[in-house]
């Protein structure tokens, strides 16, 4: 195996984030998160602001006021021509998804990686969460706003997520532990420990990296 990809799907202000961001910096990797935002938009050339709409959810059947005008290289389904357009912007970031994983070692956090990459043997797939008071204390640490906001900013990313990884899935749930090697809870564990365990599977189902 000449490369592997760790993917990493969390629970908002359960420090999946900085865990695959220690973990990336401990491996000598590099970590993409809404960089693969940037790439898709270099790709396409289409503007990047467009993917910040569809990042990790779903706007609805309507099109981008942006995106009205712009050719487009897909043929609209008859039947669903209103939603083409996240479908397409989706389609360009699991393009980028899947070359990453075919090139090069790093780790992918969000965007569906562990389902567009679930046929892929080079992949560990990771699930981070905790309780609900653990990310509201650093929610409001690090977004500076007070418990009732972070309350509803976590709320409202995760249903925000749990909807674009139905939708993108075929109707799999986002928290379904199958999908995902290891699941775990970054309270109890530790964030720092995540990263140890994280490192000790790899070199379990890796042993000749």
């Amino acid at each position: 195996m000449e490369n592997y990809v760790i993917t990493v799907a969390r629970g908002f202000g359960s420090g999946g984030k900085e865990i695959a961001s220690k973990l990336a910096d401990d491996l000598g990797i590099p970590c993409y998160e809404n960089r693969i935002l940037t790439l898709a938009s270099q790709l396409s050339g289409l503007d990047e602001e467009l993917f910040n709409e569809v990042n990790e959810k779903i706007r609805g059947k309507k099109f981008s006021s942006l995106l009205k005008g712009l050719p487009r290289t897909i043929k609209p389904k008859p039947v669903d021509d209103e939603f083409i357009s996240d479908e397409r912007l989706f389609e360009l970031q699991k393009h980028i998804i899947e070359n990453l994983a075919k090139k090069e070692s790093c780790i992918i956090v969000g965007k569906c990686a562990d389902w567009v990459l679930k046929e892929y043997p080079n992949v560990i797939s990771i699930y981070i969460e905790a309780s609900r008071a653990f990310c509201l204390q650093r929610v409001m640490k690090k977004m500076s706003v007070n418990e009732e906001t972070a309350h509803v900013s976590i709320t409202k990313t995760d249903q925000y997520r749990a909807a674009y990884y139905k939708h993108y899935t075929g109707g799999n749930y986002w928290t379904n532990p199958v999908n995902y090697d290891i699941t775990l809870n970054s309270e109890r564990v530790g964030i720092d420990n995540c990263v140890s365990i994280i490192k000790d599977y790899l070199k379990l189902k890796y042993p000749n990296l």
